[in-house]
């Protein structure tokens, strides 16, 4: 197992708070300081559509890279309605988010085997550190972030399936 990997895990029951997984104070990403860096704007690669609600089919970046777990939505303005970030963990793991360099509050979702296990509604921007974590202590597998109060808009409840497919990918991970 990867320090990447360990270190949430060990940490996680401290109720240290790992943001999108980022451990600690902000640091130097790429030659860059956090606050300084633009705000990153990912492809759309999925999608989830949402069944039997009054929603229609969320639009969904989707990081990759250990750098834009961490960069998440930092900095970026209102997404509007279906659209968000979806950030995936294999394997599921006790998942612990923070609002350090947000603009605006956000929703967000936290995903186990393909059902909505737990939400943070309006989860607020934290102006400075040490921030509040937010997210359940059993291990999710995924986690949807939204502007706030599309969650409830759109009829998003615990138990609420969560089936995410890939866009133009066939048999992506």
């Amino acid at each position: 197992m990867t320090q990447a990997r360990l270190l949430p895990r060990l940490l996680a029951p401290l109720g240290v708070a790992l943001g999108a997984l980022t451990l600690g104070a902000p640091r130097a990403l790429g030659g860059e300081s956090r606050a300084q860096a633009p705000p990153q704007v990912l492809p759309l690669e999925a999608e989830w559509c949402l069944e039997g609600t009054s929603g229609g089919c969320i639009q969904l970046e989707v990081p990759r890279s250990q750098r834009q777990y961490s960069l998440g939505l930092m900095q970026r303005p209102p997404l509007g309605p279906l659209r968000g970030m979806w950030f995936r963990f294999d394997p599921p793991e006790p998942a612990r988010f923070w609002m350090d360099q947000t603009i605006s509050p956000l929703d967000m979702i936290f995903l186990r085997e393909g059902r909505v296990i737990a939400i943070e509604a309006a989860a607020q921007p934290c102006p400075r550190l040490p921030c509040r974590s937010y997210g359940p202590q059993e291990p999710a597998d995924g986690v949807v972030e939204l502007d706030a109060g599309e969650a409830a808009r759109l009829g998003v409840v615990v138990g609420t399936p969560a089936r995410i497919r890939w866009l133009n990918r066939p048999g992506a991970p």
